[in-house]
């Protein structure tokens, strides 16, 4: 009987053993791509500001630390691995990946040091890289023990990405970079096409921002015929995959304009040759001309008008940085007359494609305002301009045509280049003008001063027709300004007889109405007839807002609401308490005892 019960015992720890070997660990699940991306979007990334993001970083994972209990002891700092054993939840995979992006945020944000990382800020910068590879590899293989396949797919990308960033960085081995590129693409693009619909579009997503740096390592091995201009354009795309291909990018750009720079030795202007010695400022003129081919380029017609204003902006600032660049000069060029006249003609020079810029920059804005004229909103929900807003504009374009012709004609010794451009400059000054009067007529139109609006129109009129005449008699005259002459003393002609006839009207009309408002008077001082408001007439379909050219307010509902008697509690007045002979309570009240011992005792 005991040989029996020892042998089904060891029988049970058998069965027990290989259950025990059948279970399988659980597998981890990790959607990857997506916490990331939620984490970078909302703190900091959303802005390109990698500081407050590391310190997200270093927050989440003095948290995770805290409440695995996996702190690396008090006082003196142990180190505590992470392996395979001691993968028993999911958070200790998130303090590995954590671990990575505060490494890859710190590495980044010394590449947005001003001016650029310097040499010993470049090592500091390669070592934190190379800090995030180590952790994401790591992350990728216990990913690959503890995790699910979708988990393991996106943890070898993320290695893979990190990978290619840090040779990206180095400038060396572009082979290899590029097959970790394009490891990543092919993970992420296989991912795309399962899960739910946020994580396709996030898959989707990065697949374009690593595209750049694919083609960038494509025309570093020699295998792609990538033109510069085709760089620029991809770094205009965002994403925080792409902010180091930007920074490589500016660099690679930078040095080319610094070697094309080195043959350029004059500025051409209007007949004048200035010699430029300073490098900084051959710099800055070459990137602003090469900005200037984008806006004026065949190629700008398809341009959005905000992507051209952000151009200019950046036209501006690189001739600002010549000019400053000149200026400095000037202080340091000494007592030497030639090399002064030449440095102060090279700042006429500069100030007046300036000016020039400005200019076109203005009329860009006017375009992009007389495209909203007539809408009540455009496509993207934004009130449409008023006609003040474009007298204004004019104003600014009337100042920017006074102060260029003023620079050019400050010379002695004018050249005819000189002459004829502000001959141009006078011509177009008249053309603002008379613009400037069609819709400041408008505006008064719009405002029911029909009289003032007829006058304007007609003075409108006049300049356009004298503008028109004088870039006719020019014989290289622009066709594109006397187009819009042409149209602008239609509609001046045309809403100067609108005008006129409506004021007619209103005219005849006058009596009408003024015999109608006196006909209501009252001697109450209450008008016989007041406009019911918007909802004591809905049977009735009649609008409440009133017509767009009378400023009035709309009656839709009285506001605030006036006072309604309401029944309330009555009142009781008790009468009878005054006439009530009320008993004395004299015997009951507590007597003052007297004498001298009271005093005492009382």
């Amino acid at each position: 009987m005991g040989k029996d019960t020892q042998a089904s015992s060891a029988m049970e720890i058998d069965d027990l053993k290989s259950n025990s070997s059948d279970q399988i660990a659980p597998k981890f699940s990790i959607n990857v791509l997506q916490l990331l991306k939620s984490a970078q979007m909302q703190h900091g990334l959303r802005h390109g500001d990698y500081t407050r993001y590391r310190r997200y970083c270093t927050a989440r994972l003095r948290r995770l630390y805290k409440s695995l209990k996996f702190t690396h002891g008090r006082g003196k700092y142990t180190r505590r691995a992470i392996t395979e054993s001691t993968v028993t939840e999911v958070r200790f995979l998130h303090v590995v990946l954590y671990t990575a992006e505060r490494a890859w945020s710190h590495a980044m944000e010394k590449r947005q040091v001003l001016d650029g990382p310097n040499a010993r800020q470049r090592i500091y910068l390669i070592g934190r890289l190379r800090k995030a590879v180590k952790w994401a590899t790591l992350f990728a293989q216990l990913c690959a023990i503890k995790g699910d396949s979708r988990t393991s797919l996106e943890a070898e990308a993320y290695a893979s990405f990190m990978k290619g960033s840090l040779l990206f960085e180095q400038d060396q081995n572009w082979d290899t970079a590029l097959m970790n590129f394009k490891s990543a693409r092919a993970v992420y693009e296989e991912l795309a096409k399962y899960g739910d619909l946020e994580s396709q579009v996030l898959c989707r997503e990065r697949v374009e921002e690593l595209e750049p740096s694919i083609r960038y390592c494509l025309h570093k091995v020699g295998e792609s015929n990538l033109q510069a201009s085709e760089l620029l354009q991809i770094g205009e795309m965002e994403g925080p995959a792409l902010d180091l291909f930007k920074a490589k990018l500016e660099a690679v750009m930078a040095e080319a304009r610094s070697q094309q720079a080195a043959s350029m030795t004059e500025f051409h202007w209007l007949g004048h040759r200035f010699p430029i010695s300073n490098p900084k400022t051959r710099v800055s003129i070459l990137k602003a001309q090469e900005l200037e081919k984008d806006v004026l380029g065949s190629s700008a017609n398809s341009l959005p008008p905000e992507k051209k204003l952000g151009i200019f902006d950046k036209i501006f600032t690189a001739y600002h940085e010549a000019r400053s660049c000149i200026r400095n000069d000037l202080a340091s060029a000494g007592n030497s007359e030639n090399v002064k006249d030449d440095l102060n003609g090279l700042d006429k020079a500069v100030s007046a494609v300036l000016g020039q810029r400005t200019i076109e920059r203005n009329q860009l804005l006017v375009n992009n305002a007389k495209s909203k004229l007539t809408k009540r909103r455009d496509d993207k929900n934004e009130k449409a301009t008023k006609p003040e807003e474009l007298v204004r504009l004019y104003d600014l374009l009337l100042q920017n045509t006074s102060d260029l012709s003023d620079l050019v004609s400050s010379g002695r010794d004018r050249k005819p280049e000189e002459v004829a451009f502000t001959e141009d400059c006078e011509l177009k000054s008249l053309a603002f003008r008379a613009e400037r009067c069609f819709f400041l007529g408008r505006s008064y139109s719009l405002a029911g001063k029909r009289v003032e609006a007829y006058a304007l129109y007609c003075h409108a009129r006049s300049l356009a027709e004298t503008a028109l005449q004088k870039v006719q008699a020019v014989n290289n005259g622009d066709q594109m300004i006397i187009e819009e002459l042409k149209i602008l003393c239609d509609e001046c002609r045309s809403n100067s007889c609108i005008e006129h006839a409506t004021g007619i009207m209103e005219e005849l009309k006058a009596p009408e109405n003024l015999s109608k408002k006196i006909s209501s008077i009252n001697l109450t001082g209450v008008d016989k007839k007041v406009e019911k408001f918007l909802l004591e007439k809905l049977d009735v379909y009649e609008s409440a807002v009133g017509e767009s050219n009378v400023k009035s307010a709309p009656r839709i509902e009285a506001f605030p609401p006036s006072f309604q008697s309401i029944p309330r509690n009555p009142i009781v007045l008790d009468l009878a308490y005054n006439h009530i002979d009320f008993p004395s309570l004299q015997h009951r009240m507590r007597k003052d005892k007297s004498g001298f011992l009271s005093r005492f005792w009382g």
